[in-house]
C-alpha cells in the first residue's frame, strides 16, 4: 500500500471506531440527572471529507488540509424518532460555522451530514457566526437564533466585536431562510432564545442586553421581550428581566438563556448558564429556573446554585472550567436530553426526566444570599434527616 493509502485506511477506521463506540452512563449519582462517559461530538467527529484532500496527486501523505479546532455549543431538536444537533464547529483557522449531526440514538452515533450549514450571506460585515438554539415554534417553522459577530469598527482594536442575534428559519434543517438581525435598544445580544409559542398574539424573546462584546454593562441579566413581525425582528417592548444577575452568586458576572424552554404542566423550565469571576479566570455553569405558563416572563422557581458544573476532563479546554448548554429535547417518552459543551471544545449528554426536572426545578430551596442563611438553611435540612433516622 502507498502512503496514501496507508495513512487514509488507518484515519478512516479511527473515525469508524469513534462514530459507533456505545455510550455508558457515568458512575457520578446526584438523583436529578445521569452524565454520560463520552462526549457525543468532538472535533474528531468532524467527517474526513471535511479535512483531508482525497486526492492521491495533490495529497500524497493523506495530510490534513482544513483542521477541525472544536466541536461545541450545539443547538438540538428532535424530529420523526431522531435526534439532530446543530452544533458549532471552530475550524483551525477561528471561523465557526454551523454542521447537522443526526443520530437515531440521544447519547451516541452521531454523524454530520455531508456538508455544513450554507446560511444565506445577507450580513456583509458579519465575520463569525455561533451557538445557534433551535425553536420548534407553533407557528411551524424551525427558527435558529444565533451569535452574529463583526468587527467593531469604532474603536482602534482588532479584538473588538459587535454581538447581534442573527435568525433564520428552515422547514427542514437543509434549506435555510436568514431574516434580518434581531434589534432592539440594547447596543449588544447574545444568547437569545425565541419562546416557542405565541404571546399575547406575538413573537416572544428571551434576551441577554449588554454594553459590549464580552461585559454585559448595565444589562441586568436574562430579559424578555416582544416582537410583533418575525421579519422585520424588532422588540417593540421593554426587556423584563426575567432571571436577574445577583451579587456572590453563579450568576454575578453575567447570565444567558440557554436551551429552549421545556414545557410542563407547572411552568417553563429553563436550563441557562451563569457566569461568576474567580482568581482563574471566568467560570460558566449551567443552571436552572421556571417562569409562569400563562405569563412566561414571571419567574415562578429558582432552584439554589448550581445544575451541572463541569467536572473532571470536563474543566480542560480552550476556554478551560466551562459548561454551557443551547440546547435539549424532550422525547415521546417525557426524557430529557440536555446537550452541553465543557471548556468550549467538546459537546456531552446529561439525561434526565420531565418527572425529574419538575421535582428538581419545584422543590429545591432556592439560595437564601447570605452565608447564615445558607447555614440555616442546611441545618434545618440536617435536623429533619436526622429526626427521620431516628425514628
Amino acid at each position: 500500500m502507498s502512503i496514501f493509502e496507508t495513512n487514509f485506511a488507518r484515519e478512516n477506521a479511527r473515525y469508524e471506531a469513534l462514530i459507533t463506540r456505545p455510550n455508558k452512563v457515568s458512575g457520578s449519582y446526584n438523583g436529578i440527572y445521569d452524565r454520560y462517559v463520552h462526549p457525543v461530538l468532538t472535533a474528531a467527529h468532524a467527517p474526513l471529507i471535511w479535512r483531508y484532500d482525497f486526492d492521491p496527486a495533490s495529497n500524497p501523505y493523506f495530510m490534513e488540509r482544513l483542521g477541525i479546532n472544536a466541536v461545541l455549543n450545539s443547538g438540538a431538536i428532535y424530529m420523526n424518532g431522531k435526534y439532530y444537533l446543530v452544533a458549532r464547529v471552530e475550524g483551525n483557522d477561528r471561523k465557526s460555522f454551523f454542521a447537522v449531526a443526526e443520530s437515531e440514538s440521544p447519547t451516541e452515533g452521531f454523524r454530520f451530514w455531508d456538508f455544513p450549514v450554507q446560511l444565506p450571506d445577507t450580513e456583509p460585515d458579519e465575520t463569525n457566526v455561533y451557538d445557534m438554539r433551535l425553536t420548534q415554534h407553533e407557528d411551524g417553522w424551525i427558527y435558529g437564533v444565533f451569535c452574529s459577530e463583526s468587527k467593531d469598527k469604532s474603536v482602534n482594536d482588532l479584538s473588538a466585536a459587535v454581538a447581534q442575534a442573527g435568525i433564520v428559519r428552515t422547514k427542514d434543517l437543509k434549506t435555510w431562510e436568514r431574516l434580518p438581525n434581531l434589534k432592539s435598544k440594547s447596543p449588544q445580544q447574545r444568547n437569545v432564545v425565541l419562546h416557542p409559542e405565541f404571546v399575547d398574539g406575538k413573537y416572544a424573546f428571551y434576551t441577554r442586553p449588554q454594553d459590549d462584546f464580552i461585559e454585559t454593562g448595565s444589562g441586568g441579566g436574562v430579559c424578555f421581550g416582544l416582537c410583533e413581525d418575525i421579519t422585520d425582528p424588532v422588540i417593540c417592548t421593554e426587556e423584563v428581566v426575567v432571571s436577574p444577575r445577583i451579587y456572590h452568586t453563579i450568576t454575578e458576572s453575567k447570565n444567558g438563556a440557554g436551551a429552549v424552554p421545556i414545557k410542563t404542566e407547572k411552568g417553563w423550565i429553563h436550563i441557562a448558564h451563569g457566569v461568576r469571576n474567580t482568581a482563574a479566570g471566568l467560570r460558566y455553569v449551567i443552571y436552572v429556573f421556571a417562569t409562569d405558563l400563562n405569563d412566561p416572563k414571571k419567574l415562578i422557581a429558582a432552584p439554589s446554585g448550581v445544575f451541572i458544573a463541569p467536572h473532571g476532563r470536563e474543566r480542560v479546554g480552550d476556554v478551560s472550567n466551562v459548561c454551557f448548554t443551547n440546547g435539549a429535547v424532550v422525547n415521546e417518552k417525557g426524557e430529557v436530553y440536555i446537550y452541553y459543551a465543557s471548556s468550549d471544545t467538546r459537546v456531552h449528554v446529561a439525561a434526565t426526566t420531565i418527572d425529574k426536572l419538575v421535582d428538581y426545578t419545584f422543590n429545591t430551596p432556592s439560595d437564601p444570599l447570605r452565608s447564615v442563611d445558607c447555614v440555616k438553611q442546611r441545618c434545618e435540612l440536617i435536623e429533619k434527616n436526622l429526626k427521620f433516622l431516628n425514628k
